[in-house]
């Protein structure tokens, strides 16, 4: 089904973190719908739904309680019905161990998240406006990780 919007869901257990993402597509102006999740089971629950309507972008955090974005990863990643949702990992780990992981699995990119709400207006503005299917078919661990 297409739409004039991009469809962007976020599932992070922040409020703060959920927020900040929601206040910087408000003051972007860009043509999103912007739909958030405060843990991986809501997440899951949603997207299964049959009627569910799936995003162009999937947002996710790694640490999250009851389902952790890892988890939520790998479930969509296993499901066909998902194979066209880019999947943006968006957590505070810089760590090498997670970055890999999540290549690995299958993810789209990887986001430090941004303390600095002009950085975080940037970073999504930068992937919302990717070409993901040009994107992902030169997908190498060096364009992986987002560097602003």
């Amino acid at each position: 089904m297409a739409t004039d919007y991009t469809h962007i869901i976020l599932a992070d257990d922040d409020e703060d973190d959920r927020m900040f993402f929601t206040d910087a597509f408000d003051e972007l102006k860009m043509t999103v719908k912007v739909t958030t999740y405060n843990d991986g089971v809501y997440l899951m629950d949603y997207l299964n739904q049959e009627d569910a309507i799936l995003p162009n972008i999937l947002f996710l955090d790694l640490n999250m309680p009851r389902k952790s974005g890892m988890e939520c990863l790998k479930e969509i990643k296993e499901n066909s019905r998902f194979k066209d949702v880019v999947i943006a990992i968006y957590s505070t780990s810089a760590s090498e161990e997670d970055i890999e992981n999540t290549f690995i699995k299958g993810a789209n990119i990887y986001i430090k998240k941004p303390s600095d709400f002009k950085v975080l207006k940037k970073v999504l503005s930068n992937v919302v406006t990717t070409n993901w299917q040009y994107h992902t078919n030169g997908l190498n661990k060096d364009n992986f990780l987002l560097r602003l």
